[in-house]
């Protein structure tokens, strides 16, 4: 194995695990997380429960993102991708991933949001801010992860 071609498997590594990490860690928080915070009756600590966890898959993913995008620029630029057939599926991985990152954006300062007003005591107004979080973003996200996913493994069959 040559230098590049090593060079080349580790960016394809770090681009494929942070893809993982980031929908698959998804996948856990709405599947498996959520529901079972949901058999936390008291509603104050069932809030307090969905910040912490979000915390900490921000804590998780926001390197994930990172590693991402950095990983996606080094492999367009080396893989030679422009001016082939395969481009138009770059473009579509590069806009679901910027839709994505978009949306997780509006996630991190809904969860602001929340928390903000669980400090001050407005449990209502904190759980109006988590409810489309767990209802639409994480949703439309996993489901453009998938689909991104997907195109990935696609360029990589050819």
């Amino acid at each position: 194995m040559t230098e590049s071609s090593t060079f080349l498997s580790l960016v394809v590594f770090l681009h494929v695990i942070s893809a993982v990490l980031w929908v698959g860690g998804m996948i856990a928080i709405r599947f498996a997380v959520h529901y079972s915070i949901q058999n936390i009756v008291e509603p104050k600590i069932k809030i307090e429960r969905t910040l912490e966890n979000l915390k900490r898959f921000f804590n998780m993913v926001i390197p994930a993102i990172l590693i991402l995008l950095v990983t996606a620029v080094i492999l367009i630029l080396t893989l030679g991708f422009k001016g082939t057939p395969l481009y138009s599926i770059v473009i579509v991985k590069e806009a679901i991933w910027t839709v994505m990152t978009i949306v997780f954006i509006i996630i991190y300062l809904k969860r602001n949001k929340a928390e903000k007003a669980f400090i001050a005591g407005d449990f209502l107004g904190a759980k109006n801010s988590l409810v489309p979080i767990a209802k639409y973003y994480i949703p439309l996200n996993i489901i453009l992860g998938i689909a991104a996913i997907y195109f990935g493994v696609t360029l990589r069959g050819f």
